[in-house]
């Protein structure tokens, strides 16, 4: 079997989220799995160029954008195993930013018409044409309406993974003719609200939908998940499914990690201790074995539910001896509040404003418990990492989240939970779990549960090549 991977970002080359991480390591678990999956990605010029040196050119062909045609360079580079094809065109993709341009739908039309053009030229054809989220939304569109009678593009299905809904790529219906190039007769599969949906064409036209967890799966056809795609998910709900994203486990690891000062295992985990003095010292706390240690690392903006941290974190500072320590940047109100909170509880309150890869780290592994209360996750990956470092969860019930992360109120849970939206309820889970931290015995137990939690890619391919070979029958 045969997958070719089409993304707007994929590491070690470029990236600026969660997508750029999966695109990175998802494909890598597959070829462990002997499914030959390959990645195309476009070539910006904001790509480190010591990661290009073995990089070599294979052709260059014309791509159709509407009337016109375009230049389309293809060339090939190889990084922990995997082929990864970039497309070159300066003009689309040398740019100071990959995103938020005047004409990204024309960029990424270009794009998504370069992969199904560059197949003929690069001796790999797939059997499967994985895309992701809206940048590529149109490769299913444009395979079903201008590929699909050709010889050498018939036998291709298309995969789409939505990875956050709530970015759709939306635009003007005269974006049609003059930019994406579709056909007035086959309009309506990109119509929507009076506007051109590239997300919702690639829904209707891409043979499955997966999204990055079970529970999300759910959660987008709810109008209040959707962000306006619930009753096109809806009619199409029989090629949807929800397939948990996993974690770099080689990459994230307490027993190697160098950017943490103590290494530690499931088999021996002293060395959370010492991570944990040492967290204390970093941020100038208190050197205080007992006192439960909370570790935030976020953007800080409403989704991630900070509205509900505002709403409580004096009461929770004025009734118990908790520290916390915030990682992260975000809206101006989250980032004012963390200073004012951090100003009038000095020696309890540790922040950084900004991201430091290292520092996310070192909290992961030298807090008791981290907290993420999002308003809605489509996956979440920091409650994974939290658990990879023995740090327990407090999350609400919602996407990824909810899937990873079960309450340990039965003795068998890895975390805290709370399900609705409440500033009170988080609290009740954060005082649970502060309960849970005081009886040592039972504490040193969950810590090791965590520990020896599996959300490595291995599951998540595991369930996509069995998706992929149900499609294939």
């Amino acid at each position: 079997m045969k997958v070719l991977y089409a993304v707007s970002e994929a590491l070690p080359f470029i990236a600026t989220g969660g997508l750029g991480d999966v695109a990175g390591s998802l494909p890598q678990a597959l070829r462990k799995r002997l499914v030959g999956c390959r990645i195309v990605l476009p070539l910006y010029s904001k790509i480190d160029k010591d990661l290009l040196a073995d990089m070599k050119f294979i052709t260059h062909i014309s791509v159709p954008v509407a009337w016109r045609r375009q230049y389309c360079g293809i060339y090939e580079a190889r990084s922990g195993g995997v082929i990864y094809y970039l497309l070159d065109n300066q003009y689309y993709f040398k740019r100071d930013e990959i995103y938020g341009h005047y004409d990204d739908a024309e960029r990424f039309a270009f794009f998504s018409r370069a992969v199904l053009e560059i197949i003929p030229h690069i001796g790999y054809k797939p059997d499967i044409i994985h895309c992701n989220d809206w940048q590529t939304a149109l490769i299913p569109v444009y395979r079903s309406v201008l590929y699909a009678n050709r010889e050498e593009y018939k036998d291709i299905k298309t995969v789409l993974t939505i990875h956050n809904i709530q970015y759709q790529g939306i635009y003007g219906r005269e974006l049609l003719s003059e930019v994406l190039g579709i056909p007035e007769s086959h309009a309506s599969l990109l119509q929507y609200n009076n506007a051109v949906n590239l997300m919702k064409g690639g829904i209707e036209c891409a043979d499955r939908v997966t999204t990055v967890s079970p529970t999300y799966a759910k959660e987008i056809l709810d109008p209040w998940y959707s962000h306006g795609l619930d009753s096109i998910l809806s009619l199409r709900s029989g090629k949807l499914t929800g397939i948990l994203n996993g974690i770099d486990v080689e990459g994230y690891n307490p027993e190697t990690d160098k950017d943490i000062p103590f290494r530690y295992s499931a088999v021996q985990p002293q060395g959370k201790a010492g991570n944990k003095a040492a967290l204390q010292e970093r941020f100038a706390l208190p050197a205080d074995a007992n006192a439960p240690l909370i570790g935030i690392v976020s953007r800080l903006v409403s989704h991630k539910g900070f509205d509900l941290v505002k709403a409580v974190l004096n009461e929770l500072m004025n009734t118990s001896d908790v520290q916390l320590v915030v990682l992260g940047t975000g809206d101006w109100e989250y980032e004012s509040f963390f200073k004012e909170i951090a100003a009038k509880y000095p020696g309890r309150i540790g922040l950084h404003l900004g991201f430091v890869p290292a520092l996310a780290r070192q909290i992961y592994a030298g807090c008791d418990i981290f907290l993420m209360p999002s308003k809605s996750e489509p996956c979440g990956l920091s409650q994974m990492l939290a658990l990879r470092y023995g740090a327990i969860p407090v999350v609400r019930e919602t996407g990824g989240l909810k899937d990873s992360i079960k309450d340990s109120g039965d003795g068998k849970g890895n975390g805290f939970t709370f399900k609705s939206y409440n500033a009170a309820d988080m609290l009740r889970a954060i005082r649970r779990a502060l309960e849970g931290y005081r009886d040592k015995e039972g504490w040193a137990l969950l810590i090791r549960r965590a520990l020896e939690c599996d959300n490595s890619w291995g599951n998540s391919a595991r369930k996509y090549m069995k998706l992929f070979k149900d499609l294939m029958k």
